[in-house]
């Protein structure tokens, strides 16, 4: 199926979302969110596919987050009568039910709803060009997909708070300082470094690292014992997994787990 505003694409249990608008840095408007939106939900509901990456497409930007130019002249809006899909900005800053792991592969400038939308994935894998912001104040806007939560959560809190309140951004080695960037690497290596990343994904079952996250997201607002004997539906899933049994065999067995994620 083509698409306008993105490309997608699955090569083995690996999902390929590109945002595919380089002549505005990647910025989306309504539509284009719609369509990712769309994307996400082909994601979520493919049980063949288990880890997701995300990118923009072009040398410049992961995105520069919203079309302002768009909002400003009204284009880029649902034709009258369409229904917002779920998901937020992107389709993905507020997706609550996605438990597979997403990988943000963020190649340049990852602004306002571009940095909220690396912020709603699980690991960022960062080109030494990329830079992460949230500058809406200075637009008279502020970052209501998630940024101003999301940031003080992944950073320390001052280093949070400076940012949210002058606008100012930070480079990829200052954000993998802080903690909030898994690697950072040469421009050029950044697909093979996020494919990395999903391989190693990979190697694990998929039903308990779906469940991993579930957890690890849910249990983040609670205290620690509630937390630990909470019951998470993907470790159930996994508990009644053939994937249960296959681990311990195939480690006993010397050999690699062939997992069927059901």
């Amino acid at each position: 199926m083509p698409y306008e505003y993105a490309t997608y694409e699955k090569r083995g249990h690996v999902a390929y979302v590109t945002i595919n608008r380089p002549e505005v840095m990647n910025a989306l408007h309504p539509l284009a969110s719609h369509e990712l939106s769309g994307l996400w939900d082909d994601f979520a509901n493919d049980d063949s596919a288990w880890v997701a990456i995300l990118t923009g497409a072009g040398d410049r930007a992961f995105s520069a987050g919203n079309d302002l130019k768009a909002t400003a002249s009204g284009t880029g809006r649902l034709p009258e009568g369409t229904v917002p899909r779920a998901g937020g900005f992107g389709g993905i800053t507020d997706r609550w039910d996605l438990h597979k792991p997403v990988i943000a592969a963020v190649n340049g400038w990852a602004m306002g709803g571009g940095c909220e939308m690396a912020l709603a994935c699980d690991i960022i894998v960062a080109s030494e060009r990329a830079r992460f912001g949230l500058p809406e104040p200075r637009v008279g806007l502020f970052a209501g997909a998630g940024g101003i939560h999301r940031l003080p959560r992944q950073l320390p809190l001052k280093i949070a708070m400076g940012m949210i309140l002058t606008g100012k951004d930070i480079d990829a080695q200052t954000a993998h300082r802080y903690g909030l960037v898994n690697e950072v690497v040469p421009h050029d290596q950044l697909k093979e470094a996020a494919d990395r990343w999903a391989s190693q994904i990979l190697e694990c079952a998929p039903l308990s690292v779906r469940g991993s996250k579930e957890g690890a997201m849910r249990g983040l607002d609670l205290p620690l014992e509630p937390a630990i004997h909470r019951s998470y539906y993907w470790l159930q899933r996994h508990n009644q997994s053939p994937d249960r049994i296959e681990g311990p065999r195939a480690f006993s067995e010397k050999r690699q787990p062939e997992w069927k994620g059901v």
